[in-house]
């Protein structure tokens, strides 16, 4: 059985939760930590990296003035906590 690509992201996601929760136990070995840290910040650039070509990939279909329809580039609304204010 082949594995899917989402699955391998979800696979990177959870070990890098298991990387996270390990690290904020704060009981490792400082060179246990060390290399758990490395990995994480490997899965965490792995995980990136497939988010950005998910995102470069998805689509929207948009009508242009005359009334056809486009294919654009999905541009996604960014909310800041911060400008709630």
């Amino acid at each position: 059985m082949t594995r899917k690509k989402s699955d391998l992201f979800e696979d990177a996601l959870k070990k890098l939760q298991n990387i996270v929760e390990k690290l904020e136990k704060g009981d490792l070995p400082l060179e246990e930590a060390m290399e758990c840290f490395s990995e994480g910040i490997r899965t965490a650039q792995f995980c990136h990296g497939k988010l950005e070509e998910a995102e470069s990939k998805v689509q929207m279909l948009l009508k242009d003035q005359q009334g056809e329809w486009k294919s654009a580039p999905f541009e996604p609304v960014r909310n800041d906590l911060n400008e709630q204010e």
